[in-house]
């Protein structure tokens, strides 16, 4: 599927990762979203029930990042693609992509992260 809803450059602060300072002090994740879901419908009827709303799919990362806690950022985008999959009928399929631009790496970078991919069938 070629539709997609997308949200780019989200900015939270979360207590994710293995070392205690992480856990206690939290950090700034980065995140970019793509849902995958036919919009023709929305398209046809100007409904903002035929589409996913993007203000609840935020407010879904959000609730995640800022309220759970992983060792992983793994597992933080697992449980970001869960929900969204779970949580909204229309899509179909999500990629997450999570940033981590301080993370506890001696050197110097600009940012490490990791991309995952789920959709209904997985």
């Amino acid at each position: 599927m070629s539709d997609r809803i997308f949200l780019r450059g989200i900015v939270l602060f979360g207590h994710h990762g293995v070392f205690e300072e992480e856990k206690r002090l939290g950090q700034r994740f980065e995140l970019d979203l793509d849902c995958r879901l036919d919009l023709s419908r929305a398209g046809r009827t100007d409904s903002v029930r035929d589409t996913a709303d993007y203000g609840a799919i935020y407010e879904t990362v959000r609730t995640v990042v800022e309220d759970m806690r992983f060792k992983l950022i793994e597992a933080l985008a697992e449980e970001i693609a869960r929900r969204l999959l779970a949580g909204f009928e229309a899509i179909q399929g999500v990629r997450v992509e999570i940033r981590k631009p301080s993370a506890p790496i001696r050197g110097v970078f600009d940012t490490v992260g990791i991309e995952i991919d789920r959709d209904r069938s997985r």
